[in-house]
């Protein structure tokens, strides 16, 4: 697997302007450190870190986008590890956008090159419709500010050309292993980090002094209703355990399906796969999120059955998708078993929180009301508002409206609920959940077209696990808030796999035409003998 940063590296020896760029960013941040240094401002001087990093990331991605993609991929979710220790500074948490709009440009420069191949997605016009909507209710009257509707636009919009970058992308298998490799590597480093931070308590992987706007984000703790044990919920490098638990979810579909098209198609990184699977389930069990725990649980049984029923089972390898399960299993009991052995405090607070809120019938048992009740209150109670037909303006309940209200002394017209269709109605109107409901169908009926096409392919897994997660995204955990679909996270892993699922059957006529092309004339079915 050839490393991002070596191959920059090597092109920036062929280019005498990225060098020259390099050279003058290199002496602006030396001055600039000497300067820190001398002063003894350790905050500052991490400042002119940060800054000549993301400069070095900005050349590389107008160098090659291929490769800037996987370091935008690294910022966006490292990110939040910057915010934690520079003071919750909104310079560093707005740099993700400027270098998606660095990328969207160096993309854009390949394209007008013809470096790279582009499509029309079958949804193009749901997704479109649903756009127009949302600027349009920019300029609602009933907002207080007109950043409201810049705020919302981005949460909802700003990454959705990441889905000509996924299709893109994957040029090759190669580059579709490459992928996966690289985001199984940064699972297992963000995984990892939480898990300690688990047991460790929050002191770890927390500065001392935090800002207060995510002070309570970082420092959450659950206490269960019958045992009163106490446990921290993790927050990894993230500032919130909510954006933790949802990269939780994202990391076990991903590892899950690509384990399951490793055991039909190549040897090679099995092993890194099945510690990715053990660690990210060690990851699940501490994390302290009901709700993370029961969509994994829920994806991983759905995943096998699918799995079965996609098997290549004309070929007779049905039994490698069974042992997918088995090794997913094994994967399960490994990860718990450890934290078993090794921490049995940290496991069994979490498992006594599980089950003594979990269990149906008991006192304590918060499963029918968090999962339908109070969300579906939320959202009958978004009908309450005046303006339910018309909306207050994309943005105006959205996360990070406390920014707005701070910087431009702009309050917003309400408080909002806490149901993603019930924030769609208050912000966009009736109109709005109608559009969601039009661009999520068409999404998901275009995506099991393609999931249906790849059955009986090494693909299928992959295919199926991207498909399960965008229907997760868009309305189960859209309708218990809409922060889920506003993380900005999920919200770029969405697009990103949405386009990397449209191209896999590309991939896969691709590799089954140089294998029927390596066999005899005879034997190969695609050539008629004359």
């Amino acid at each position: 697997m050839r490393v991002p940063a070596l191959a920059s590296f090597g092109n920036m020896r062929r280019s005498p302007l990225v060098v020259l760029g390099f050279l003058i960013i290199f002496v602006v941040a030396a001055y600039k450190t000497a300067n820190y240094v001398i002063a003894g401002d350790m905050t500052g001087l991490a400042f002119v870190a940060l800054a000549f990093v993301g400069c070095a990331f900005i050349v590389v991605m107008l160098n090659n986008w291929r490769n800037g993609l996987y370091f935008f991929l690294t910022w966006l979710l490292f990110e939040d590890f910057a915010r934690k220790y520079l003071g919750n500074n909104m310079a560093i948490y707005f740099a993700k956008d400027v270098l998606a709009a660095v990328l969207y440009l160096s993309f854009f420069l390949a394209y007008r090159r013809k470096e790279v191949t582009s499509f029309r997605p079958p949804f193009l016009v749901p997704v479109l419709i649903f756009v127009w909507f949302g600027v349009m209710q920019v300029f609602n009257p009933a907002s207080t500010h007109l950043m409201y509707g810049v705020l919302g636009v981005k949460l909802f919009f700003y990454y959705v050309p990441l889905l000509f970058l996924g299709y893109a992308l994957l040029n090759s298998e190669t580059e579709l292993r490459r992928f996966f490799f690289v985001n199984m590597i940064l699972a297992l480093i963000i995984v990892s980090l939480g898990i300690a931070q688990a047991i460790l308590g929050h002191t770890f992987l927390n500065p001392a002094i935090l800002a207060d706007d995510i002070r309570g984000l970082s420092t959450l703790y659950r206490v269960s209703p019958i045992s009163g044990l106490t446990m921290y919920r993790p927050t990894s490098v993230f500032v919130s355990t909510g954006r933790f638990g949802n990269f939780l979810l994202v990391s076990w579909l991903l590892v899950f399906g690509f384990s399951g098209y490793l055991l039909l198609r190549h040897k090679r990184g099995r092993a890194l796969a099945f510690i990715a699977l053990a660690v990210t389930v060690a990851g699940l069990a501490l994390c302290s999120s009901r709700g993370v725990v029961l969509f994994s649980a829920g994806s991983a049984a759905v995943g096998v059955c699918a799995f079965v029923w996609g098997a290549p089972w004309r070929q007779r390898e049905v039994i490698r998708v069974l042992r997918t399960a088995q090794r997913s299993a094994l994967g399960i009991a490994l990860g718990i078993g450890l934290l078993f052995f090794i921490f049995p405090d940290a496991l069994l607070s979490r498992v006594a929180f599980y089950t003594e809120t979990l269990t149906p019938g008991t006192k304590s048992s918060e499963l029918q009301n968090r999962t339908w009740d109070y969300p579906l209150m939320n959202f009958l109670g978004a009908f309450g508002y005046d303006r339910w037909p018309y909306g207050y303006g994309i943005g105006t309940t959205s996360l990070g409206t406390q920014y707005v209200a701070r910087i431009f002394g702009a309050k917003p017209p309400v408080i909002g609920v806490e149901s993603g269709f019930g924030t769609l109605i208050i912000e966009m109107g009736i109109g709005g959940l109608l559009l969601w409901f039009v661009m999520s169908f068409a999404i998901l009926l275009s995506a099991w077209r393609v999931v249906k096409q790849l059955r009986g392919s090494p693909w299928f897994p992959l295919a199926f696990v991207i498909f399960w997660y965008a229907g997760l995204l868009l309305f189960p955990l859209t309708f218990t808030g809409i922060q889920a679909y506003e993380d900005f996270v999920l919200n770029a892993y969405l697009w990103l796999l949405l386009g990397i699922l449209f191209r896999l059957p590309t991939l896969a006529v691709s590799s089954q035409y140089a294998a029927n092309a390596q066999l005899p004339p005879m034997y190969n079915p695609q050539i008629r003998l004359r």
